[in-house]
């Protein structure tokens, strides 16, 4: 891929100010580079130091706050315990608590900057990733449909341009401009089995391929959904879901959730299977708990929400 179609991948980005996600790996400092050739953002980095990697994640901090110092782009380094010690309901699941203390950071500094967004680097092979991992975990069309280019998350805009870009494609950017970058050796570690499947494409590009072809037939499924699924009243009758096939149901269920105050990163397959349920089953629990504390409940071919 010339730098010409580099440079088109981020020529949607609406013109404004950014924070721009930097863990200093090649990746995201590919990401930088290319957004700080378009004159019309105003960039601010933004690096949260892990503290899971001792003086690994120290250097790594160091390196982007001098790459931001060199670019003369405003900068932002934080701490994990900092950013978790003002958080609630923590994640247990450690990827999934440090990705939470990611998001939350972003929130923050979206909010204190008066920012449009944040912009991710997340490309081609970790959409492939992202779709064999679902895979492996059962998902159905709308999970396969993979990371979207522009996700709303709460209120925060996240745009991830780079998702048609490979990896390889990034690193060859960065050495044609003599840009160093600094490796995780974590990323080579057995123990995440996101790195097994990462090493098991590496080494079968053609199931990569398949694997984004997948993704891109479920984004069109997901769009579609998104497109038919009806809206369901704050008080709907239970048939109004129950009725509907399943991948509208499925669309529909999560964008009442939502509406009623349900974190969208937090909704699960297993929560909107469980919404189903209580519209198709009346042998089923007539009271739950979804996320966002959100109270559903089941009452005389009703549900209704408290929250």
């Amino acid at each position: 891929m010339p730098h010409e179609a580099l440079f088109s991948a981020i020529a949607n980005i609406p013109a404004g100010a950014w924070a721009v996600g930097v863990s200093g790996g090649a990746d995201s400092v590919a990401l930088l580079r290319l957004l700080r050739e378009r004159a019309d953002l105003a960039l601010r980095i933004v690096h949260l130091n892990h503290q899971t990697r001792g003086e690994e994640n120290v250097l790594d901090a160091a390196f982007v706050q001098h790459l931001a110092d060199a670019l003369r782009i405003p900068c932002t380094v934080a701490f994990r315990s900092d950013v978790e010690a003002t958080m609630h309901d923590l994640p247990a699941n450690s990827s999934s608590r440090y990705r939470a203390a990611r998001i939350e950071l972003f929130r923050r500094q979206v909010a204190d900057h008066k920012l449009a967004g944040v912009i991710l680097a997340h490309h081609a092979d970790d959409q492939a990733e992202t779709v064999m991992l679902r895979l492996l975990r059962g998902s159905g069309p709308m999970g396969l449909a993979g990371m979207e280019l522009c996700t709303d998350l709460g209120g925060l805009c996240m745009l991830r341009p780079l998702l048609h870009v490979s990896r390889q494609t990034l690193r060859q950017y960065l050495c044609d401009l003599s840009q160093n970058w600094r490796e995780d050796a974590s990323n080579a570690s057995d123990d995440y089995l996101r790195n097994r499947v990462r090493r098991l494409l590496a080494g079968e590009p053609a199931l990569a391929r398949d694997l984004l072809d997948l993704g891109k037939s479920c984004q069109a499924v997901r769009q579609w959904a998104r497109s038919n699924a009806p809206a369901l009243a704050a008080g709907f009758a239970t048939q109004d879901l129950a009725d509907l096939p399943l991948v509208l149901a499925s669309e529909s269920a999560r964008a009442w959730l939502i509406a009623r105050g349900a974190p969208p990163d937090k909704i699960t397959p297993e929560a909107i299977s469980r919404l189903i349920a209580m519209a198709r089953d009346a042998a089923s629990a007539a009271r739950a708990h979804f996320p966002g504390r959100i109270l559903v409940k089941r009452k005389g071919g009703t549900i209704t929400a408290e929250g």
